[in-house]
């Protein structure tokens, strides 16, 4: 009978107990900004939900059939996990009353990197209108981070929305991500979303977490300092950060210049100083131009400017004619025939450069107004001041610190599983190459130890060819930093896609950003989706020396190595003993070799291919993949 109501005791104290924690309200909470309408959740992971919320209060979340409650900490944190699902939706998640709609399940991608990846399909990308056409894919969405850094680990982003494919979206993802993630909802028909998380100029160090990099000597000191000083660096980042919002309130405002009438064709601009253009480039802050040209025929009359950095409102007879942005080209265009005059007519330049506070109009060769077929030459005196407006705060590029970017743009989402990462950058850190491939592999290492969900796939772009064409040039910082992406393939789970075929030697953004996205979606096919395929271009294997010839051999050929163009591999060149290189002949011989020979190197000792800023290619494998730039020593 006592062993009955003690066990009848025992089942009510337990059921008080329960009603008690049910009776607990439930909190008013808060996610990060990521969870939104349109999201996508990685499938065959689990699915998790995290925020904030009132200590002691409690969480209920309901997602698919699911429901799941937790108590906040005493921090204010919560999480709840649900079970991994399949490709799939849409589904609904409730949170404690707060609905978020049209969730699906699917393969979720981080796009990491600097402008090349940040570089958004409206910026004259090739192809263009047929991405437009072909554009309506509801199940692609993409999310972009806003630009940010801190000294500290951050809980969110600094805003964005999910935005699903269409024409108007479009027009704002990153290139190369819109190309790779095209391809992998048409090929493995899932939905896809790309976290974009990048930023223009920016070095590997400022993606990496800076206790990870106190022992190592090239960035020991400024990551030791970031850590040994937080306090000072959260109150500095801070004070920086309202500098910005007034340099880019200024920046923005072309008005406070407009009204004092320097864009009129009658305002005394006598007290200017006189320049000379472009020889007397750059200038400081906020650089406003005038000259005064004439023309006698006003049809067809066109207008270049030849070099401009970085932002302009350009203006003509007091009218604003167009504003050049970050990023637009510079390119000869047609002025309206209602804003040109016969006679004497006024050209206005106001010029802002948020990048360095340097200022650039013309170019030699390149700045003039063209009218009835004849060029009107621009160059030579032009007035010039740059205190028509305020000067523009000094604002420094503190996100180039250790840890800056990683806490402010990783750290929020290393909660949120993702099937992989795809990332193009470099070109920030050629001048420290050597130690790059360190610093690229602390990197990844950094970010699948802070997501711990594996080593998931980490697939990125090998730096494009850019700058001036020479056929010998060993000393490229740009060929090792190629070499060091190159050697970060060690890693497991990597892949690489080459583009030393679809740059451009005047311009360190190319618009070819279509192969970029094929190359690393057949990277990922075999690293992310274990498709037994060629993801690679032709890699070096061997080096034979045969009298005065070197034989090369390959792997990852296919079905045999190619030509783009021509009868002669082109991108070769040896060196002797003197350690002298020299342009060399390269003939396929054979499936995956090929022989390499200079009639001014007798007896070769060492061997490169692509070794150059921007060398001349035509090797390819028979998926037209290209060549992996390389170099070796031979015995």
């Amino acid at each position: 009978m006592l062993k009955s109501i003690f066990k009848a005791s025992l089942i009510m104290l337990a059921v008080t107990a329960f009603s008690c924690q049910s009776n607990q309200p439930l909190s008013e909470v808060f996610m990060p900004k990521f969870f939104g309408d349109h999201m996508v959740f990685q499938r065959n992971q689990p699915i998790r939900v995290w925020g904030d919320g009132t200590p002691g209060q409690r969480v209920v979340a309901k997602f698919n059939n699911q429901e799941k409650e937790t108590e906040i900490d005493d921090n204010g944190n919560w999480m709840v996990e649900f079970e991994p699902m399949p490709a799939s939706g849409p589904f609904v998640l409730d949170v404690n009353g707060k609905i978020i709609r049209d969730i699906q399940i699917g393969d979720v991608w981080v796009a990491g990197g600097q402008s090349n990846m940040e570089w958004v399909m409206s910026a004259q990308v090739e192809g263009l209108q047929e991405e437009i056409a072909d554009s309506d894919y509801p199940l692609i969405r993409f999310f972009k981070i806003p630009h940010d850094y801190d000294a500290k680990e951050k809980s969110d982003v600094r805003g964005g929305e999910w935005k699903s494919a269409n024409a108007d979206n479009l027009m704002n993802f990153s290139a190369v991500a819109w190309f790779f993630a095209k391809r992998n909802h048409l090929e493995k028909g899932v939905p896809i979303g790309i976290i974009e998380s990048n930023w223009g100029g920016t070095p590997a160090e400022g993606w990496t977490a800076s206790e990870k990099l106190i022992d190592f000597p090239p960035y020991q000191e400024k990551a030791k300092d970031v850590l040994d000083r937080n306090d000072y660096w959260i109150q500095e980042i801070i004070d920086n950060k309202v500098r910005e919002l007034k340099r880019n309130d200024l920046v923005a405002a072309p008005q406070n210049g407009e009204i004092k009438g320097v864009v009129n064709t009658n305002f005394d601009d006598s007290d200017w100083q006189t320049v000379n253009l472009p020889g007397d480039n750059p200038f400081s802050d906020i650089a406003w131009f005038r000259k005064k040209f004439t023309v006698t025929n006003i049809d067809n009359v066109s207008l270049n400017l030849g070099d401009i950095q970085q932002m302009a409102y350009i203006y003509l007879n007091g009218g604003r004619l167009l504003l050049k942005d970050y990023g637009d080209a510079v390119k000869e265009f047609t002025l309206p025939a209602g804003m040109i005059v016969k006679g004497e007519n006024l050209l206005a330049v106001r010029i802002v450069n948020t990048w360095n506070n340097s200022p650039v109009l013309g170019k030699s060769g390149e700045f003039f107004v063209k009218s009835g077929g004849k060029k009107i030459s621009l160059e030579g005196e032009w007035k010039y001041n740059n205190r028509i407006e305020e000067e523009i705060p000094k604002v420094e590029w503190y996100n180039w610190l250790p840890g800056m970017m990683y806490n402010a743009m990783i750290a929020p989402i290393v909660k949120y599983p993702i099937k992989g990462v795809i990332w193009y950058q470099g070109e920030s850190n050629t001048g420290e190459h050597q130690h790059y491939k360190r610093l690229f592999s602390t990197m990844i290492q950094n970010w699948r130890e802070a997501w711990g969900i594996g080593d998931f796939p980490f697939l990125f772009v090998q730096l494009a060819n850019y700058m001036e064409r020479k056929d010998v040039q060993p000393g490229s910082d740009w060929a090792f930093l190629r070499e060091a992406q190159t050697q970060t393939l060690e890693l497991p789970n990597t892949g690489m896609a080459v583009t030393i075929d679809v740059g451009n030697a005047g311009d360190i953004h190319p618009r070819n950003k279509k192969d970029v996205g094929l190359r690393l979606w057949q990277a990922a096919k075999k690293v992310a989706y274990g498709e037994d395929v060629i993801h690679t271009g032709p890699i070096f294997s061997s080096a034979e020396k045969q009298g005065e010839k070197i034989i090369v051999t390959f792997d990852f050929v296919g079905e045999g190595l190619q030509l783009s163009s021509g009868t002669e591999v082109k991108g070769f060149i040896l060196a002797g003993e003197d350690g002298q290189f020299e342009a060399a002949k390269g003939k396929i011989t054979g499936t995956n070799q090929i022989e390499v020979i200079s009639s001014k190197v007798k007896n070769p000792v060492e061997v490169r291919y692509a070794w150059a800023d921007n060398p001349e290619v035509n090797l390819y494998n028979s998926l037209s993949l290209p060549a992996v730039s390389f170099r070796q020593k031979i015995n």
